[in-house]
């Protein structure tokens, strides 16, 4: 095989403050959803769907409830669930282990069904908004599952291919980054074009 690129090893914890350690993945999480929340005030702006603009402050403490308790209850009981059977109080440490994208994914779908209910507003046309800024958070947590080493790809002779920390001797393709660029970038200005006269739910479907 080809020479491989050196793996950039990263300190998975960004910040250390005492006994407090902030690590890239929450900041990953903490950008997606601010930057977000930001595009979807936006959208609202430009586009009839969805709640007025000023709902959105409580739009975001929804999506917050729900990244939170569907990302870590997807990442209990998809990975690990024997251990947290066994050792349930270890579940509610958020900061051990991690959360699961598809939790967190349900867990927004199911906290914007209860806002949207709340607030007598159509859900699928809210839904194709969220839907819309969901490749910020893919962006943010593709790079933070670099820096962490994991989720790479298949082993490959690419002059680009790395030897991760948990991959075994064989370079791999980082698809972290590639995921970043298609499901992030291209994705976010693919859904970035003119939508207004298209059916309610659409993109949601898509």
């Amino acid at each position: 095989m080809r020479k491989s690129m050196p793996f950039p090893h990263l300190d998975p914890v960004a910040l250390q403050i005492g006994p407090l350690a902030i690590r890239w993945y929450a900041l990953a999480y903490i950008a997606g959803v601010i930057l977000g929340w930001l595009y979807a005030k936006h959208l609202a702006k430009a586009n009839p769907r969805g709640p007025a603009p000023d709902l959105y402050t409580e739009v975001l403490s929804w999506l917050v409830f729900g990244i939170l308790i569907g990302g870590r209850l997807g990442y209990v009981l998809f990975y690990n669930g024997p251990y947290y059977l066994q050792h349930p109080l270890e579940a509610l440490e958020i900061w051990h282990g991690g959360m699961s994208f598809h939790g967190g994914a349900l867990g927004v779908i199911g906290s914007c069904w209860f806002f949207c209910k709340r607030h007598k507003i159509s859900y699928l046309a809210f839904m194709d908004i969220v839907v819309c800024v969901v490749p910020i958070g893919l962006f943010f947590g593709r790079l933070a599952n670099f820096v962490n080493g994991e989720l790479f790809g298949r082993a490959s002779d690419v002059p680009w291919a790395m030897v991760f920390p948990h991959g075994g001797p064989l370079p791999r393709h980082p698809s972290q980054l590639y995921e970043a660029g298609l499901e992030g970038l291209l994705l976010l200005a693919i859904l970035a074009f003119p939508w207004g006269c298209s059916a309610y739910g659409l993109f949601f479907a898509l």
